[in-house]
């Protein structure tokens, strides 16, 4: 590294040189083309004389142990905490963005906490957490870090997982699985419409991408988070619903949750008749663990056998209160496997 940069700026692999100092930033599926001294629409990634640099590396927004279940992941290491952190900016600019303090400012060193890989690992073992989170603004962006970061947890014994809008490319996020993230909660923003029209994006590449995470070995759940008046129409969600089933298949849990007015966008928070009308959409389409999110009534938070009907897993406040599948995670009435990464914590 130019020992001319700050200690912060840490080269990134992740690009292409397509000469006369020009770079195309390879960290997600937006693909930026920078020339010198432009950064890319994350504000994490610049290009400094013909090379791409990751110019906040380390650079903290938040710090706190949380439930795994919050994140939310319910098939994942359930009833454990895990380390969440987060960084700065974001590759995606969501007008109802519930975190846009953290994901829509750019990266600062005045307001960052900062922490080397090792010294975030330790804060967690010194936490007693069960593994890392990296969350709250788009992980991904920093994929020099948490990949860094990752390694280390694997090494001792920790496990890794993100909550991303699941937009890297094939590329980092193959060598994120082979580092030890494998666990993502990720949001399908919508259909091809609802997000060409706010956010202009592709979804298929998010579908695409979890459907790899699987075939890695990994661990997916999806979110589709319903806004009133964007995405909560009958092509959208017939979208969303038939393309999980087709890439994903019926054992991947999908969590369909409340949206609340944020940041720019102010359209009424969706309602329970809104929820339930997705929910038993999806449940009759054939995916197998459907849950509803950010609603106080927490009963569609629970998981039945989907065979016998047998209610499995109770969870309130984020945390499981009742726990009934067995060790090799059957349902100890009929024996229908559960798919179940990690083991269930007891605390």
């Amino acid at each position: 590294m130019d020992k001319d940069l700050p200690s912060w700026y840490h080269p990134s692999k992740y690009h292409r040189s397509l000469g006369n100092d020009m770079v195309q930033c390879l960290v997600c599926e937006r693909r930026c083309i920078l020339q010198s001294g432009r950064i890319g629409v994350c504000w994490n990634h610049m290009n400094i004389g013909g090379g791409l640099y990751n110019i906040a590396y380390g650079f903290l927004s938040a710090l706190e142990s949380r439930p795994i279940e919050i994140k939310p992941l319910f098939h994942y290491w359930p009833n454990s905490t895990a380390l969440t952190f987060s960084g700065w900016g974001c590759n995606f600019r969501c007008p109802w963005c519930q975190n846009y303090l953290l994901s829509q400012s750019r990266p600062s060193i005045r307001y960052s906490l900062e922490k080397t890989p090792m010294e975030l690992v330790f804060e967690a073992l010194r936490r007693g957490d069960n593994g890392l989170c990296a969350s709250f603004n788009e992980p991904t962006i920093h994929a020099e870090y948490i990949i860094d970061v990752a390694r280390i947890a694997k090494e001792k014994g920790l496990y890794f997982t993100l909550v991303t809008n699941g937009y890297m490319t094939l590329g980092v996020l193959r060598e994120m699985v082979d580092v030890g993230i494998d666990g993502y909660s990720i949001d399908i923003k919508g259909c091809p419409d609802s997000c060409r029209r706010f956010l202009g994006i592709d979804p298929y590449y998010v579908f695409r991408n979890a459907r790899y995470i699987i075939d890695l070995g990994g661990h997916v759940e999806m979110v589709y988070l319903i806004v009133t008046n964007a995405n909560d129409y009958d092509e959208c969600i017939d979208w969303v619903i038939d393309n999980h089933i087709h890439y994903l298949g019926e054992d991947i849990p999908l969590h369909i949750n409340k949206y609340y007015p944020a940041y720019r966008y102010n359209e009424p928070p969706t309602s329970m008749r809104k929820l339930l009308e997705v929910y038993n959409r999806a449940r009759k389409a054939g995916i197998r663990y459907v849950y509803i999110g950010n609603v106080l009534d927490e009963r569609y938070q629970d998981t039945y056998c989907p065979r016998c009907g047998k209610l499995l897993v109770k969870r309130r406040g984020y945390r499981v209160v009742y726990w009934a599948i067995d060790d090799n995670s059957r349902c100890p009435r009929c024996g229908f496997k559960i798919p179940i990464k990690g083991h269930y914590i007891v605390k």
